[in-house]
């Protein structure tokens, strides 16, 4: 841990009353209890800032910079005031979509909703009781929760956690005379989507995939198998006619996103312009509120929903679409929510560097391992890959075409 590191999660100890919740439940075994005084502490090396421990704590003695219950509450009241909506949609960063999906999915379960407040967590897991009360007396008459499915949550106990809550929370806003509706539960758990018709059956997918949730198939085309599938994009990668690809994640979509932003950007004579591949749990702040890179540094964020999803092939295309730079930022080993599959990405990268080394482009890609447990650490390493690109040229790259090979088709 960085010696100039602020952490993101502190427990006061004036306020502690030593219960011990925070201890009992935190899933990263993150907080120590000394067996003598009943003294708890965070260890911030093992803390994953899922904030479940903070929403459990009886007594508020557990401060936390993301997320927090009155920053909650008072976005809650601002949007209730912006829109008018009086529905609340809770969604964890593991499954939360694209706002045309979350209309889709609460179609599926028989909610159409045509104005809602979206409030996107690291886990649904630490929505404390008191706000769901609290964005009642807000206005809001109904609480849709988005949760991944148990054993697809990122922060291992979070969803079971948070049923438990829900269900707790439901029997008493029922006694209170609040409709069975008011509070919802939805499970979704981000997946791949495969188009068979485009698959020629190399099975590259099937070697690739680091949970075992494709097999090959003797005459047809590989069968995924959708309970084992955690959505971590290393099959899109090696897929060379994007018959897979992960929902919310489409090579395509990604392609038009930064492209018409260096479009926009350099006709506005903006430089240096960066890009910034990010793992959606590396990084909050700068997913959640993209806005501040485009004001602040004149940086694109794309999010990915892990280092194994990050395409080379973006990195590439990118330079050539007017980014000055490119910069990815991913969990460590010891921090990656889905730790299976490392290997490959690392190797990705190895390869990615030589063919930038080839194309003199090397300097202008930069990967680094950021935690949010660590306030600032993001922003900091911005910064100094910003200079660093600000001190070149900009970059004048010939547009790919279709034909150049590392483009898919």
């Amino acid at each position: 841990m960085n010696e100039t590191c602020t952490a993101a999660v502190n427990i006061n100890q004036d306020y502690c009353g030593r219960c011990s919740i925070c201890h009992s439940i935190c899933p990263y075994e993150a907080i120590k209890r000394d067996l003598e005084t009943g003294k708890v502490e965070i260890d911030l090396q093992k803390c994953q800032v899922c904030g479940i421990c903070y929403s459990a704590c009886p007594v508020m003695a557990i401060d936390i910079v993301y997320y927090d219950y009155d920053g909650l509450a008072k976005y809650v009241e601002c949007m209730h005031e912006k829109t008018g909506s009086e529905t609340l949609v809770l969604m964890c960063r593991g499954n939360s979509p694209a706002t045309g999906e979350i209309e889709e999915i609460l179609q599926n379960e028989g909610l159409k909703v045509d104005n809602y407040i979206p409030l996107r967590l690291p886990c649904s897991g630490r929505i404390p009781t008191e706000f769901i009360f609290k964005a009642l007396k807000l206005g809001t008459k109904n609480i849709v929760s988005i949760q991944c499915e148990n054993e697809f949550c990122r922060f291992k106990q979070g969803t079971k956690i948070n049923a438990q809550r829900i269900m707790l929370s439901k029997a008493l806003l029922q006694q209170l005379g609040f409709s069975e509706d008011t509070l919802k539960v939805v499970k979704y758990s981000r997946k791949v989507v495969y188009e068979t018709e485009k698959c020629v059956g190399c099975d590259k997918c099937v070697f690739i995939c680091p949970y075992g949730a494709i097999e090959a198939q003797e005459f047809a085309t590989p069968k995924i198998t959708y309970e084992v599938c955690v959505g971590c994009g290393a099959c899109a990668l090696v897929c060379p006619h994007s018959a897979i690809q992960v929902k919310g994640f489409e090579f395509e979509d990604v392609l038009q996103r930064y492209s018409k932003s260096a479009e926009r950007l350099k006709a506005e004579s903006k430089f240096p312009l960066i890009l910034v591949f990010c793992c959606q749990w590396s990084e909050f702040t700068a997913l959640d509120d993209p806005k501040s890179l485009t004001l602040k540094k004149k940086a694109i964020a794309i999010e990915i929903p892990c280092f194994k999803a990050l395409d080379p092939v973006h990195v590439v295309e990118s330079l050539h679409s007017g980014f000055d730079g490119v910069m990815a930022v991913v969990c460590s080993k010891e921090d990656c929510k889905l730790r299976e599959g490392g290997d490959t990405a690392e190797r990705n990268i190895d390869v990615l560097r030589d063919v930038l080394k080839k194309m003199n482009l090397l300097e202008r890609f930069e990967l680094f391992t950021v935690s949010p447990r660590c306030v600032g650490e993001f922003n900091q390493k911005l910064d100094v890959f910003f200079k660093k690109i600000a001190s070149m040229p900009p970059l004048k790259l010939a547009v790919a075409e279709a034909k150049n090979p590392c483009i898919k088709s």
